[in-house]
This record gives C-alpha cells, structure tokens and sequence, in this order.
C-alpha cells in the first residue's frame, strides 16, 4: 500500500511529495530520516530476534551448521547479480553506469519474506533459509555503501565504529546481570551501536542486530519463524511480541517514504537493476547453494534443487537495501531514479514466483 501510494503521488504532483518526506518535523529532523534511519531499527530487530530463536536447539536453522549454505548462498546472490549487471552494461550501458553494480545485490526482507509465506506456508524450512539469506545479503549491502559508495563529503569516522563493540559489551553486561526488561538492552546497547554508526558515517539501520541475540532467551525453540509460543516470556520473547504489529504497520511509512520515483524516470538503468536481481540472484543463490550441499554443508532437510531455485526467484525482490543503494550509486538525479525504478519493478517478481510454484508443485507446509 505504501509503495502504491508513493508512486500514484511522486507521478501526481511530486512537488508535494518530496516536501512530505524532506520537510523538516522538529529541528533538521524529516519524515525520511524517522523512517529510514529509526523505525528501520526496530525492522532489523525483529528480523534479527526471529534468526536468534532459530538458531537455537529445534530452531529452524539448528545446527547452525546449517546456516552455513545460506551464507554461502548469499554470497553467490550478491556476486551473481553484480557479475550480470556489469556484463549487460558492457553489452548495452555506459561507463557512467557502471557504478551501480552493487544495486541489484540487495534483497529485501519484509516482500521476500511474505511471497516466501506465500509459497512455502508458515513452517516450510525455506523460510527460515530465506530469512537468514535476506538478513546476511542486506548487512552486506549496508557494508556495500560504506566501503564502495561513501559519501565524499562524509567519509567514514573508524573511531566512531569502536561504540559498537562498546554497545555490544553493555547488552553482555546487562545479560551477565541477568537484566530481565529489554528496554535497558535498547536504550544502552542499542543507542550506543547507533549513535556509532551514525556518528562513523554508516546506515544505522542494522544497530539492534548487534544487540538482540544478547538478549536473554529460551534455551530451546519449539516454534517456527514468526510463530509466537504462549508459553514463552523472555525478554526476547517480549520485545518481539511488543513491537512486531507496530513493525508490521510501519512498513506502509516505509514503502512511502521511498518508493516515490517518476515512471518517467525508466530506462538502461532500470533494466541493468531490474535484469541483474532476476537473473543474477537465481543463478548465484542456485549455484552456491548447491556446490555447498555437495560439499557437505546441507540444505535445510526440506530443501531441494526446486526449493532452492525458488528461493533465488524469491529473493530477486530487491527493494529496502537497492533503494538505499540507488541513492547513493549515482550523482545524476536521472540515472538515480532511473535504478530505484528497477528496484521497485522486482516487486513484480512475486507473480512469477507464486507461478513457478504451482508448475514446480512446490508443498506447502502448514
């Protein structure tokens, strides 16, 4: 809903829109940066607290030597698509595009993880691959920005990164003390690694992820991904209860605040981002993951070729990260939006994937 409205209103009167979304609330603080740079920390603390319960015992991705095919399949979805978009932009690009290589590497979490919902049904162990697949290919992409998109203007503090492990040590500490309230976790652990990554010039948005899994939490998992257990009252446990249907809302502000581009804006840039996700991330995902079963790092039991092909199709939905990226790629406003276009228009790769589905006779699990 909030990427429709944002389109219908950028294409309206985009006069309007951009004054919603860069206008300033209270001092220099916008409607852009409360949602990209604050709301999207809880985001990626919820995301990062489904992962931890996962990786417990009975979790979804216990042992975690099962984690490990999905990290290597990260690293063929983000080397996948980056290898396509440079080769198609050598075929029919420019050189002025060649920096937007690192736009199409992204996947977003919160689409993928609702078509692979879709898909696979709520207990399927694809969704906790994809899950883990989207976290580690999205920090990835934020490192992306950092090291190959810097600002000139604000080049990364190192400095500043020392609050992380700072912010890490507060959220041990507050586990040692056996602190049971999550806010203490947040307010100390969580502001420092923000305020770190801030201050050192990098997207704050993964600033929980360092802080959650020190959470206290169950000793065993006996749900899947998003299930809740009423028999379960830590503190993990609590923070996701508390703030996962205001995350679940949140999104709409999300998909408003950045997916107003001009259609007008379509072009060579939107069909090298739009090209690179589709085929680089099925080829990479597939790829990987498969060289690693056969090396002995197993697929989730569940999983096989068709899954795993799916998986990639899925996971083409790039949009969070790639637009974050986008903006960053290019100083041309043109080129700009003419990638971010792309990224939106693989949010249309949900209705293949749902297709592929049916041909692959993919079973859900309910």
């Amino acid at each position: 809903m909030g990427v429709s409205v944002a389109l219908a209103w950028a294409n309206l009167d985009h006069k309007s829109y951009e004054w919603l979304i860069h206008t300033p609330i209270v001092g220099g603080v916008n409607l852009h940066f409360l949602t990209n740079d604050l709301f999207m920390v809880l985001f990626f603390g919820i995301a990062a607290a489904e992962i931890t319960e996962s990786c417990l015992p009975g979790g979804d991705l216990n042992p975690p030597r099962k984690a490990l095919n999905a990290i290597i399949a990260t690293i063929g979805g983000i080397l996948g698509p980056a290898a396509v978009y440079l080769t198609l932009n050598m075929l029919f690009g420019s050189s002025a595009l060649r920096n937007g290589w690192g736009i199409p590497t992204a996947t977003d979490i919160a689409l993928a993880w609702l078509v692979a919902r879709t898909v696979f049904g709520r207990n399927h162990p694809a969704v906790a691959f994809l899950l883990l697949l989207a976290i580690a290919d999205d920090a990835i992409g934020l490192l992306i920005i950092a090291i190959f998109y810097p600002n000139p203007h604000q080049p990364p503090e190192p400095l500043m990164l020392l609050l992380i492990p700072l912010g890490m040590l507060f959220a041990w500490g507050l586990r040692s003390a056996r602190v049971k309230p999550y806010w203490p976790y947040l307010i100390t652990g969580g502001l420092v690694v923000w305020t770190g990554l801030y201050l050192g010039n990098l997207h704050p948005a993964l600033a929980l992820a360092f802080i959650v899994p020190f959470m206290p939490h169950e000793k065993k998992e006996t749900v899947h991904m998003f299930e809740e257990d009423a028999r379960e009252h830590s503190t993990l446990d609590k923070f996701v209860h508390d703030w996962r249907l205001f995350v679940d809302f949140g999104m709409f502000m999300f998909g408003l605040v950045n997916a107003g581009v001009e259609i007008s804006h379509m072009g060579v840039p939107t069909i090298l981002v739009l090209l690179g996700l589709l085929i680089g991330k099925v080829a990479g995902i597939s790829l990987f993951s498969s060289v690693a079963h056969r090396l002995g790092w197993h697929r989730p039991h569940g999983m096989g070729a068709k899954e795993t092909l799916l998986v990639g199709t899925i996971a083409a939905i790039g949009f969070t990260v790639s637009l974050f990226i986008a903006g960053e790629a290019f100083t041309d406003p043109a080129l700009t939006n003419g990638a971010k276009m792309g990224a939106l228009l693989s949010i249309t790769i949900a209705g293949p994937a749902i297709i592929a589905a049916k041909i692959l006779k993919i079973k859900k699990r309910a």
